[in-house]
C-alpha cells in the first residue's frame, strides 16, 4: 500500500454511475416488484452499501477507510436500470473506489435476482450487459 501515514485527514466525496441492460419483460417485473428473489431496489442497495464497505478486503491495495456516507441509489429506465453512488469520508484517501465497489456490487445484485428472467431458451444472456461503470465525481478538500 501507499504510505499516507504524513497526510492529513480532509473531507472527501466520490459519487460513481453503471447500468445494466435488461429486457423490457424483466423491467416490468421489477418495477411490479414481481422478482423471485424479492425486491431489486432494496437489496441491491444493501449490497451495494456492504459492497462500499468491504472495498480494502476486495481490492488489495485500497486502505480501510472509515466511511461516514454511502448513499446508493437505483432507477429503473426505458432499457434498463442505472444505479449509483456517493461515499463521504474525512481521511487521508479518496473514495473513489469505494463507490465503484458500490456501483458494481449494486449492479451484479441486480443480474443474479433478475438472471432466470434474461436467459434465452439454451440459457445464455444475449441482450444483458453491465455497462458504464465510472466516476461521475471526486471531491476533495
Amino acid at each position: 500500500m501507499i504510505d499516507i501515514g504524513n497526510k492529513k485527514a480532509i473531507k472527501r466525496e466520490a459519487k460513481a454511475e453503471g447500468f445494466i441492460r435488461l429486457k423490457e419483460s424483466t423491467l416490468r417485473n421489477i418495477r411490479d416488484n414481481d422478482i423471485k428473489k424479492g425486491g431489486v431496489d432494496e437489496a441491491s442497495k444493501v449490497a451495494g452499501i456492504l459492497g462500499a464497505k468491504l472495498t480494502p478486503n476486495a481490492i488489495p491495495h485500497c486502505h480501510p477507510i472509515p466511511l461516514e456516507s454511502v448513499e446508493p441509489s437505483m432507477k429503473v429506465e426505458e432499457d434498463g436500470v442505472r444505479v449509483t453512488c456517493t461515499v463521504k469520508a474525512r481521511y487521508k484517501t479518496g473514495v473513489e473506489m469505494e463507490s465503484l465497489m458500490c456501483v458494481n456490487s449494486m449492479l451484479l445484485t441486480v443480474w443474479d435476482m433478475v438472471k432466470y428472467l434474461e436467459k434465452d431458451d439454451k440459457g445464455q444472456y444475449r441482450g444483458t450487459e453491465i455497462s458504464g461503470v465510472r466516476v461521475l465525481r471526486k471531491l476533495k478538500g
